[in-house]
């Protein structure tokens, strides 16, 4: 089965496969690193150098090869490759020689005996001290004491079959490819033993969940549980410590594998993920009871056996890695969609054959580590990783903004499908400068239509939150007295952006339309730009707010309002369905998160959307400071705080997003 993050039979776990092998684990998985004809003969660890200490500190450490490390020959060099990392040493025709002299006494132990023979200071002992100081350096090596330490594996062997050859110190002991400290981890794995609990102890998933826990070195014992569906197992690692667990199950053809937690939470997990893969297409509303069971009635094509040793073994593998105080297998692949400090569980397809991690949150948070909060993204990237993660297409909660078929010409545009309990499904569409804004700002939107509408705001982080808030508070104040008086266009009309979107707007797409901008209120930075059809723009700032509107903006500059108002336009009218619910961006309240970390041009002005994003970031601050006092609202976010995530703000409090109560609320 192909895998991003592949659950492989190079995994000590999977049900049929050999616990050893490992000699094509991740040849990319370290980094390079050279070492040179020029490099100092000290270069390296001297004698003891890099020995790890064993687990008994009176015993002897000796230094040995990581089992599956592989080795290439270069022309002048070597390139070595485990699990755990990857060195390359280039600078000499000798290095080969060099390596068949020492593999050896490396792979079976007698390294120490063997160094112990090489004249102190030779050239030669400097040389491999040299190269084993790189090895170490990229955990290539692990030390074990020696003589090695008995194991009491004996009482077990006749129980589990390969247990007393796969906890013993050979060639192939997967610890060794994966542990930092073997020997720590065989310890743990034998006080533990493992529970496989389930509606069917002899269905398929069962089986191979027991098999490959028992190849993995614990007694298995198997009990009945007649309230747990046929295609869903618990396994449990009991031990000195807390009983923890793993829920694995097939719904159809697919099927899933939960991180490591209490009983309790696994099996809250387990229920909650049955119940979204039972409900495939976009998320966005809970389910309901009145929500049929999509594959109650439809016919399931065949599940290849496979399937079961594969999705069975991943899980024992999860569990195994607990107990032995290895970390979880959903860390290792590096995957950058994977948001550190939330859990992960495994979705597999049997057809095509698909398996990877997604970060999820089930509805109950009964574990510690499921209620940790991630900190708010500061960047842009930070804010998508977590919006992907939200709005997976198997997992996902909320609905994910995409471009779908909509032209992206003249302007980015993203639409997403917005289901809400007691509301008929709608398309929610969005445009902004670029469509990762778009993106963002359509999730947001849509996040908050989800909360209740008016009065919620949500942002990527409280900054986000806070200009969304704020520039909705504004755009509804009461004008003062006399009206507003408009700004000359000579103040804003020659802004890089403007010519752009009105350009866009009135030429392009041929739209007669009137923008006008107005300052807020006399002595603050505060401007609103409208945009309207033709014929209504001589109408009053108070009787027009009932007519047609096309854009709609506040902020810091005349020329920024201007822009994002006619920007809004474009939006609107470049809509492929003039039904479809429209949400304009939220102008420059996003700037700041697009600006951070981005290097702009010194030869790039307003003109280039990321110099402006970088002038609209500059301005965002005391922009919010001024719309604080024009309308008094107070859009500091309550501190977040673990709740129940089938509720969607507590969900997007988990991953990091700011859910805001605005002075416009209702309810």
């Amino acid at each position: 089965m192909s895998a991003e993050h592949p659950t492989t039979p190079r995994e000590p776990a999977t049900a049929d496969a050999d616990p050893g092998s490992g000699s094509d684990a991740r040849p990319n998985a370290g980094t390079d690193a050279d070492a040179g004809s020029d490099a100092r003969p000290d270069a390296g660890t001297g004698t003891d150098a890099g020995a790890r200490p064993g687990p008994d500190a009176g015993s002897r450490a000796v230094r040995r090869l990581r089992p599956g490390v592989a080795v290439t020959p270069l022309r002048e060099g070597l390139h070595l490759r485990g699990r755990r990392g990857s060195v390359t040493l280039e600078g000499s025709k000798a290095l080969p020689t060099l390596w068949r002299v020492v593999e050896e006494p490396l792979r079976d132990g007698g390294f120490e005996e063997f160094l112990g023979g090489l004249e102190p200071g030779s050239a030669l002992r400097r040389a491999v001290d040299t190269l084993v100081g790189q090895l170490d350096a990229h955990d290539l090596l692990m030390a074990d004491p020696t003589p090695p330490t008995p194991h009491p594996t004996t009482a077990r062997t006749t129980a589990t079959g390969p247990v007393g050859d796969w906890l013993g110190v050979t060639a192939e002991d997967w610890l060794g490819v994966t542990a930092e400290r073997p020997d720590t981890a065989r310890a743990a794995l034998l006080g533990t033993r493992a529970e496989v609990v389930s509606g069917a102890p002899d269905g398929p998933l069962a089986r191979a969940a027991g098999r490959a826990l028992a190849a993995g070195g614990l007694p298995v014992a198997y009990t009945v549980d007649p309230d747990l569906p046929g295609d869903r197992v618990l396994l449990y690692a009991r031990g000195p410590g807390p009983v923890r667990g793993v829920a694995v199950g097939r719904r159809a053809g697919r099927g899933y594998a939960t991180a490591l937690g209490s009983p309790a939470q696994i099996r809250s997990e387990a229920e909650a993920l049955e119940a979204r893969l039972d409900r495939p297409g976009p998320p966005g509303a809970p389910a309901t009871q009145a929500t049929p069971a999509v594959f109650a009635t439809a016919e399931v094509p065949a599940v290849p056996a496979a399937f079961f040793a594969l999705l069975a073994g991943a899980a024992a593998h999860r569990l195994l890695c607990g107990a032995a105080g290895l970390p979880d297998p959903a860390d290792e692949g590096e995957d950058d969609r994977l948001l550190p400090g939330l859990p992960a569980v495994l979705l597999a397809n049997a057809r095509p054959p698909r398996a990877d991690y997604r970060n999820w949150l089930g509805p109950d948070l009964v574990d510690a580590d499921r209620r940790g909060l991630l900190p708010a993204a500061a960047t842009l990237g930070e804010a998508l990783r977590r919006l992907a993660a939200l709005t997976d297409d198997r997992c996902g909660l909320l609905p994910e903004p995409l471009p779908g078929d909509l032209r992206q010409l003249p302007v980015p545009l993203a639409h997403c499908v917005l289901r809400r309990a007691g509301h008929p499904d709608g398309v929610l569409v969005g445009g902004a400068p670029r469509l990762d804004l778009a993106r963002l700002e359509l999730f947001c939107r849509a996040a908050e239509l989800l909360l209740g509408g008016d009065g919620f705001s949500v942002g990527a982080n409280p900054g986000h939150a806070r200009g969304r808030a704020l520039r909705a508070v504004a755009g509804g104040l009461p004008e003062p007295a006399g009206g507003l008086r408009a700004v000359p266009a000579d103040r804003w009309s020659g802004h890089p952006q403007v010519r752009h979107w009105w350009t866009t707007l009135t030429d392009r797409l041929g739209v007669p339309a009137h923008l006008k901008v107005f300052r807020v209120a006399p002595g603050e930075d505060v401007y609103r730009a409208v945009v309207r059809p033709t014929g209504h723009g001589e109408a009053s700032s108070a009787a027009s707010r009932v007519l047609p509107l096309l854009g709609d903006a506040v902020e810091a500059t005349p020329g920024d309002a201007a822009a994002f108002a006619a920007l809004a336009a474009v939006a609107r009218v470049s809509a492929p369905d003039p039904t479809s619910g429209f949400a304009s961006g939220s102008g420059g309240a996003v700037a700041p998160l697009a600006a951070a970390g981005v290097r702009t041009a010194a030869w790039e002005d307003s003109g280039w959307t990321g110099r402006w994003l970088a002038e609209l970031a500059g301005r965002e601050e005391a922009l919010q400071d001024a719309l604080r006092r024009l309308t008094g609202a107070d859009t500091a976010p309550d501190a977040p705080t673990a709740g129940n995530t089938g509720e969607p703000g507590a969900l997007l409090r988990a991953f990091g997003f700011t859910v805001l109560r605005t002075p416009r609320e209702t309810r």
